[in-house]
């Protein structure tokens, strides 16, 4: 049984940083693109960034380039999400995902993703 879960979510202001981690489960990490999409209330699911282990490479979503970075930890399998410069635009519900890769690059797709985690509120205000 594969089981993804989030934590590390919380309540930051604005130009602050936090880091969310990803425990991943049931299968082998290095087989995998991983990602983490975001929701805000009243908004679509958006994609936010993914990190495709066959080309190596991080794809982002335009609102967090230069703020956001993702990471793996392939012998721990943890994916990390770290958020500086917040906003509090950033404010959503944060999930991580993960997919048996096949393509060369990874996507910032819902419907490319077949596992998700439940969820980490992350919100950003004074």
């Amino acid at each position: 049984q594969v089981q993804l879960v989030e934590s590390g979510g919380g309540l930051v202001q604005p130009g602050g940083s936090l880091r969310l981690s990803c425990a991943v489960s049931g299968v082998i990490l290095d087989y995998y693109a991983v990602g983490w999409f975001r929701q805000a209330p009243g908004k679509e699911r958006e994609g936010v960034l993914c990190s495709s282990r066959i080309d190596g490479n991080t794809y982002y979503a335009d609102s967090v380039k230069g703020r956001f970075t993702i990471s793996r930890d392939n012998i721990e399998n943890t994916v990390y999400l770290q958020m500086s410069s917040l906003k509090p635009e950033d404010t959503a519900v944060y999930y991580c995902v993960a997919t048996f890769q096949v393509r060369r690059q990874c996507q910032l797709l819902s419907s490319a993703y077949d596992y998700w985690g439940q969820g980490t509120q992350v919100t950003v205000s004074s």
